[in-house]
């Protein structure tokens, strides 16, 4: 007999399917059913991850911005004698604190030692060591520390009655000025010949005490003074080291050696000198003792 191609399993058309067969397939689709609904159930062992995320219709608070204060600042005519004088009084404190540079440059001990330390730095050959800058911030630190009496005075006498309101500002100007008066008239008191210059040019009387010399007066007095001194210190400080210079030119001429500069060789001779004999040390001290 011939088996007919294309049908699987050697099986015939319309031949009858054996009821044992169907009984097994029943069951085994019935057992693959009810396993994939346990899984289902039960998460099928292995969660699967919460990738969702929560919305929200509210609208977040922005931050709150930065407090800036608010200056209102009004212009009116004065109404009474006494907001005229205030007005007055706040313009000239104005005009002094505008002129505190000037103040602190002239009418204390920084002129004569930023003059004597720039005469030092010319007397050692130095160009830019050390810089400007560190010559002044040594001149202010230094006029601070010889001048912290009179700042003090100032300070108990004027700027803290002012500010508890207890004195006005006429007071409080003449109890600041008092103390720099005395200093500046201290360092005047061997050597009164700039007052009375100033006083004669101004058409003044001979003063008697300091009480007679008004403070425009004894302002430009002080300072021809500082200038005098710190000119006469500056030349004592250049006599050795103008020595040094001279016997180097010297030994270079000797030597045939002109191309080549003097100060160039002398300069580390110079610097030498000034660390052996401490200069730094000996200069800080004569110049605080020259204003005590």
């Amino acid at each position: 007999m011939k088996k007919r191609r294309g049908v699987p399993g050697g099986l015939r058309a319309g031949s009858p399917i054996c009821p044992k067969t169907l009984v097994f397939s029943a069951l085994f689709l019935f057992a693959l059913l009810s396993g994939a609904g346990a899984q289902e159930a039960s998460g099928g062992g292995v969660p699967f991850p919460d990738l969702g995320v929560q919305g929200t219709m509210n609208i977040p608070t922005p931050p709150a911005g930065p407090v800036v204060p608010f200056i209102d600042l009004s212009v009116r005519n004065p109404a009474t004698g006494r907001e005229v004088a205030f007005s007055l009084q706040l313009l000239l404190l104005l005009t002094v604190l505008s002129l505190a540079p000037s103040i602190i440059i002239l009418m204390t001990s920084f002129l004569r030692i930023s003059i004597v330390l720039d005469f030092v730095k010319r007397a050692l050959s130095l160009q830019q060591v050390p810089p400007n800058q560190v010559i002044l911030g040594i001149s202010l630190f230094m006029t601070v520390f010889i001048m912290w009496g009179t700042f003090e005075g100032i300070y108990n006498n004027a700027l803290r009655p002012l500010s508890a309101g207890e004195i006005s500002v006429e007071e409080a100007y003449r109890a600041a000025e008092a103390p720099l008066r005395l200093f500046m008239y201290s360092q005047m008191r061997s050597r009164p010949e700039n007052i009375r210059l100033f006083m004669s040019m101004r058409g003044l009387e001979r003063p008697v005490s300091l009480a007679d010399v008004p403070t425009y007066v004894l302002i430009p007095a002080f300072i021809l003074n500082e200038l005098t001194v710190a000119f006469k210190i500056g030349i004592l400080l250049f006599i050795p080291f103008i020595i040094i210079d001279m016997v180097t030119a010297s030994a270079l001429m000797s030597m045939g050696m002109i191309m080549l500069p003097p100060v160039m060789i002398s300069m580390p001779f110079k610097l030498i000198l000034f660390i052996l004999v401490d200069g730094w040390g000996l200069l800080t001290d004569q110049l605080v003792r020259s204003f005590v």
